[in-house]
C-alpha cells in the first residue's frame, strides 16, 4: 500500500480518537514493529504450516489412530482406506510438523505421536463427542 494512503488512513484513525498518534509515519513504524513482536513472519509461516496440517480430516483421523498405539503405513492405509503414497504423504506433513515421529524397523516404518498427551488434548479441544 503507497505510504500516501496508509498516512491518510492514520491521520484519519488519530482525528477519529480511536489512537492518540501524533505523527502518522511514526505510528506506522510502532505498528510495524508491534507485528514483527508478536509474531514476525517465519513464525506465522510455521503455525500456518501446523494448522495447515491440523485441518485436513484425513490427518485428524490418523492423530486419533495413533492416539491408541504406534501403527505402521499398511495399518493406516488399511483403517482409514488410503494408499500407500496417500497414507505416508499425510504422515509426512504430520511429522514436518512435529506431531508424529517415525521409527524404522526393517522394511517397515512406524509412526508413532510426537509427544501423545499434548495431542491427545489437542484433539479434544471443542469437541463435546467423537
Amino acid at each position: 500500500m503507497p505510504s500516501s494512503k496508509v498516512d491518510k488512513r492514520l491521520k484519519r484513525l488519530a482525528e477519529s480518537g480511536i489512537c492518540s498518534c501524533e505523527k502518522a509515519s511514526e505510528y506506522a513504524v510502532e505498528l510495524k514493529e508491534l507485528a514483527e513482536k508478536n509474531i514476525s513472519k517465519e513464525g506465522a509461516l510455521r503455525k500456518g504450516k501446523f494448522f495447515k496440517a491440523l485441518a485436513d480430516t484425513t490427518r485428524l483421523r490418523i492423530l486419533g489412530l495413533l492416539t491408541v498405539r504406534e501403527r505402521c503405513v499398511c495399518e493406516v492405509m488399511v483403517a482409514l482406506d488410503l494408499t500407500q503414497p496417500t497414507a505416508s504423504h499425510h504422515l509426512r506433513i504430520l511429522e514436518n510438523v512435529g506431531l508424529v515421529k517415525d521409527r524404522k524397523e526393517g522394511k517397515w516404518v512406524f509412526y508413532s505421536l510426537h509427544e501423545p498427551a499434548w495431542t491427545m488434548s489437542l484433539l479434544q479441544l471443542g469437541l463435546s463427542s467423537a
